[in-house]
């Protein structure tokens, strides 16, 4: 895994991290968002993540091949130390451990920022289906989440419903 590199996003990479969530947003359950943001848009999230949060992705020979960070669970105060994690990775590059390591580098941001909580939502299904496979919800578990939430048919995508499950670690 050396030839893995990790460094914060920039701005500039906007445009690959559409191509890499785009994927996600129109042919999984993943993601619960219908349209693909532009990249505009996409760079103002960057924008507005990076003011408080790390924002950090990761490349294989100079490409990027996956993005994870961190976003506020809430806005009241009592949640300053809690913090919700996203992350994606390129479909051609699922399973050779680049998701690990982002979220290895983005805890180790995290602690330095005083945040111990870190919460991530996972779409499932009971049963896999062409849009929603168990593998985030695996994946999130491998890296010592534990469940926490469970709750039933709340995102409608693909004309079927989905759960989404809330998992937590502490770091």
């Amino acid at each position: 895994m050396n030839d893995f590199e990790i460094r914060e996003v920039h701005i500039e990479d906007a445009e690959r991290l559409v191509e890499i969530y785009s994927y996600y947003v129109l042919n999984t359950a993943v993601s619960f968002e219908y349209d693909v943001p532009s990249v505009d848009e996409f760079k103002e999230r960057i924008r507005h993540t990076k003011e408080k949060y790390p924002y950090l992705v990761c490349l294989k020979d100079n490409r990027i091949i996956g993005y994870v960070y961190a976003g506020p669970y809430s806005t009241r105060e009592a949640y300053s130390w809690t913090v919700s994690t996203s992350i994606y990775i390129d479909k051609e590059y699922r399973r050779c451990g680049a998701g690990s390591m982002l979220y290895k580098a983005l805890e180790e941001e995290l602690k330095i920022r005083g945040i111990i909580n870190l919460l991530a939502g996972v779409a499932y299904i009971d049963e896999e289906d062409e849009y929603l496979s168990h593998d985030s919800y695996k994946f999130h578990l491998r890296e010592g989440y534990s469940e926490v939430a469970h709750m039933v048919s709340v995102g409608k995508k693909f004309d079927r419903w989905y759960d989404l499950m809330w998992f937590q670690k502490k770091v």
